[in-house]
């Protein structure tokens, strides 16, 4: 049995579950490809609520560190106040997206820079945490150090606007390289720790290259808004460093260290551009302070507009608070849950966007939810009727054991596509002229479709399960209203 599966089984008879996005930097808005990883959580959380488990979801902000200090410089406020400011435009992601997290934490909360502060002295105490001068090159936008094989033509790939900083001074640097055959045996003892399967074989691959020690402070003068070191008051934790332990003190680590165990390790969900510090950094320094790895580390792709990498300049950025309030919120949690692949890179536009609206929920479920509650109403005057028929079995439960979820939404529609079959097949509509029994029969047959249909789609859009339900409920049909009215171009 691998350590992964042992760790899973010991959550199943805890009977808790625990799971975390990353925290985005407060320096921008929330983009379209952290709208994709929040949602897959809560799909992932939703789920493991109906399998009767206590749920932590925890996500948050980011708020320490050089890019966020420079925003703060360049619109003259306290870098405090500049947190403040942006942390609001992240916490409306619960109204706006639907979302089921139960803790939101930001990085300056004060509970928060006891735990990192504690996470250092435990890494340091193991031996793990020296000082020494050192000349590197940094990329701002990723705060993270750079080797030339990373870069193309001088500049970081996902920040090509950014000038590589040369960085010569003296900072803490935390071993690393110590813990490489360390994860390695990890990786290999819990071969599902990394999905999809191809991201645990680029970061071994990484790993298999040999591992340099990282800066982990900054010094105060030159960068001051940072956790303080402790006992050194000259430098400041560097912002990755200290922002990942938000994962375990989130749980209230290491002031309630049994509620910790409770839901510890838990799995975490991030883009493939954190593909290092997730699953390799991240690792290390647990095994520095004495913590288990994460159960399993869920990697996402990125989002492209008609192929191109979105950005201001190309006029291609999608706001998926602007899409919620023209579309709804269930439309945009469809599309990013189907249409982009789990553990793959996807594709937006606004004319693939309308097309799967008018196709899978204008024309597919909402229209086959139409159709049924006013036959219903029209030859049975809005009973739903008894039926002898079976209702559709619908099992997606592999799907979504193994994070597909788009493989699962993809297997609920061909049970939507089924029920309009069958619709066709039987023809209500003739057989009331001769047979009104048996067309009652099949409309109960197709209300029970209608159920089952919306019991899946709860943890996928729950308004819209919810709005089913209501429409059939207490045995008789209510108020009939579209569930997506069709789009006209």
């Amino acid at each position: 049995m691998t350590r992964s599966l042992k760790n899973k089984l010991v959550l199943m008879r805890k009977n808790k579950f625990y799971i975390t996005t990353t925290l985005p930097y407060v320096n921008a808005k929330p983009h379209i490809g952290f709208a994709l990883e929040i949602i897959q959580a809560d799909v992932i959380a939703r789920y493991q609520r109906t399998l009767g488990k206590e749920v932590i979801f925890n996500t948050g902000t980011d708020e320490h560190g050089q890019k966020i200090y420079n925003k703060a410089l360049e619109q003259d406020l306290d870098p405090q106040a500049y947190c403040d400011k942006l942390a609001p435009d992240f916490e409306i992601l619960k109204d706006k997206l639907n979302l089921s997290y139960t803790h939101f934490i930001r990085t300056t909360n004060p509970d928060h820079i006891k735990a990192a502060q504690k996470f250092w002295e435990l890494c340091q105490e193991n031996g793990d945490i020296y000082k020494k001068l050192y000349q590197t090159k940094y990329c701002v936008g990723c705060e993270l150090e750079k080797t030339d094989s990373e870069l193309e033509d001088g500049k970081c790939p996902l920040h090509p606007k950014d000038e590589i900083e040369i960085r010569e001074e003296e900072n803490y640097f935390f071993s690393f390289s110590k813990y490489a055959e360390k994860l390695l045996k990890h990786y290999s003892e819990n071969p599902e720790f990394v999905l999809p399967k191809e991201k645990l074989n680029e970061i071994k691959v990484f790993m298999e290259n040999g591992l340099k020690d990282f800066s982990i402070s900054r010094l105060k003068s030159k960068m001051p808004w940072g956790i303080p070191v402790p006992g050194d008051p000259e430098h400041v934790m560097y912002v990755w460093f200290e922002a990942l332990v938000n994962y375990i003190s989130t749980l209230g680590w290491p002031a309630d260290v049994e509620h910790f165990k409770d839901f510890w390790p838990g799995i975490q969900i991030a883009g493939k551009d954190n593909l290092r510090q997730q699953s390799a950094m991240w690792p290390a320094m647990l095994l520095s302070a004495g913590l288990q790895p994460p159960a399993q580390v869920l990697i996402h792709g990125f989002i492209s507009s008609d192929g191109q990498k979105m950005s201001k300049s190309l006029g291609n950025v999608v706001d998926p608070l602007e899409i919620v309030d023209k579309y709804g919120t269930d439309v945009l949690r469809y599309y990013l849950l189907k249409e982009i692949p789990t553990f793959k890179d996807g594709d937006f536009t606004i004319e693939r966007f309308e097309d799967v609206y008018n196709a899978d929920l204008a024309n597919g479920l909402g229209n086959l939810v139409s159709r049924i509650a006013n036959m219903i109403v029209k030859y049975n005057d809005g009973q739903i009727p008894q039926t002898t028929e079976q209702a559709q079995k619908i099992d997606i439960k592999n799907y979504l054991e193994s994070f597909r979820l788009d493989l699962a939404l993809k297997q609920l529609w061909k049970h939507v596509a089924a029920a309009d079959k069958y619709i066709e097949k039987n023809k209500p509509w003739e057989l009331a002229k001769t047979d009104l029994d048996l067309v009652k029969n099949i409309l109960g047959k197709l209300a029970l479709d209608v159920k089952i249909i919306a019991d899946n789609l709860e943890i996928f859009l729950p308004q819209t399960a919810d709005k089913i339900k209501a429409m059939f409920k207490n045995g008789k049909v209510g108020e009939i209203k579209p569930l997506f009215p069709r789009l006209e171009k």
